[in-house]
């Protein structure tokens, strides 16, 4: 175990809560850079504040950034590291951060805290079934799905109040989550974005946001972005990095067998919450697009807790078949596609076979995920499956 723990996640994701934890604050002194003196202290002494007392937990560490430099420095002078002296959280990537100078390399471990999964709602504690389905064969698959009943849901519901835990489990209407959508961004604007980057015009910025929500599942083209907003394209870039820094926009890269082919081809643009992008968007009705998008939340969450992390990722061939997700682990490609139609033909499974065909046998089948109820293998290698039974 590492001398620093750090949590990292968006606002509101239960940071906060888990660290005040008796388990973890037991034997701890709490301090939070949200309360202005300590913030003051922090950057005024960054030494003097880590050490007033021998464990520590920090909280929102991005808003005083020396601070990980005094701890280095605390950890370092010790001849023996004690596991856990520090817990630090933040509400952004802090190896994204422009003015970050030390992200504790080699001296700490990293835990994303991502919104509720479904089956966390639930009360199961858990993500979907992704473990399950990777270490098994294929021919397994139906059995373990049909096995694990998930719950039957609306997917729409779920898209409606998201996985940040005030309006998922808290609020009940409307109303009442759009109000505190509303409150949400107001404080991430006031408060994240001016300690991330230099904004020059917040309504600017929210006007991006909107843009970006209203294109889930679409490619990042920064120009056409740039055009739509009235922005120039750097703008643009530098505003999407600061929505990624702060774990509000998330980018999928494409699938490629080289790997440095993945860094250049163009990533698909979500949100790390559908609750809230739905918001930005105006409350549109849901699409596929935000079914994906409750897809990829669950996968993330369960690639946060794994300790050699699959990649998740996209495809799209030149000739333009795509396929939502490839889960790449160490047995192969998982290659998942997301349909919100409750009665899936053959017609939505030709790019699924498409790359199960190319990349064989690597990929040796592929989920088609539905809102129907019906589990069946549609196609040769593709089983259809409840988006419910997986998630």
């Amino acid at each position: 175990m590492q001398p620093v723990a750090v949590l990292t996640g968006a606002r509101q994701t239960g940071k906060s809560t888990l660290v005040r934890q008796p388990f973890v604050a037991a034997d701890r002194l709490y301090v939070t850079l949200d309360d202005i003196d300590v913030r003051n202290a922090a950057r005024d002494s960054p030494d003097d504040l880590v050490r007033r007392a021998p464990r520590m937990t920090i909280d929102e560490v991005q808003r005083a950034p020396d601070v990980l430099l005094a701890i280095k420095r605390v950890v370092d002078e010790g001849g023996q590291r004690e596991p856990g002296q520090f817990a630090v959280t933040g509400s952004a990537n802090l190896a994204l951060v422009r003015h970050v100078a030390d992200t504790l390399a080699g001296r700490a471990g990293y835990l994303t805290i991502w919104p509720l999964t479904r089956r966390e709602q639930l009360g199961r504690g858990s993500t979907g079934i992704w473990d399950r389905l990777v270490e098994s064969a294929p021919r397994e698959w139906f059995d373990i799905v049909r096995a694990d009943d998930g719950g039957e849901e609306e997917w729409t519901a779920l898209a409606a109040r998201g996985g940040l835990p005030r309006p998922a489990h808290f609020l009940r209407t409307a109303t009442e989550r759009a109000t505190w959508f509303d409150g949400y961004v107001k404080t991430y604007l006031e408060r994240d974005v001016p300690d991330l980057r230099s904004i020059e015009h917040l309504p600017d910025f929210r006007r991006l946001m909107r843009a970006v929500a209203l294109r889930i599942g679409g490619l990042v083209n920064q120009t056409d972005l740039a055009r739509d907003v009235g922005l120039t394209q750097p703008t643009v870039h530098r505003y999407l990095n600061v929505l990624e820094a702060s774990y509000q926009l998330v980018r999928v890269p494409a699938y490629a067998v080289n790997r440095t082919k993945r860094l250049i081809k163009t990533p698909k643009m979500y949100w790390s919450d559908v609750g809230l992008v739905r918001f930005l968007a105006g409350d549109q009705a849901p699409t596929g697009a935000h079914l994906e998008n409750l897809i990829l939340c669950d996968l993330l969450a369960w690639r946060g807790g794994q300790l050699r992390p699959p990649e998740v990722l996209y495809w799209r061939s030149q000739s333009g078949a795509e396929v939502d997700f490839v889960i790449e682990h160490q047995r192969g490609l998982l290659p998942i596609e997301v349909k919100a139609t409750t009665r899936p033909s053959t017609k939505d499974v030709a790019h699924l076979s498409a790359f199960i065909q190319e990349y064989a046998p690597d990929a040796r089948a592929g989920l088609l995920l539905h809102t129907g109820t019906e589990v069946s293998w549609i196609a040769k290698q593709v089983l259809a499956v409840p988006w419910w039974r997986v998630v």
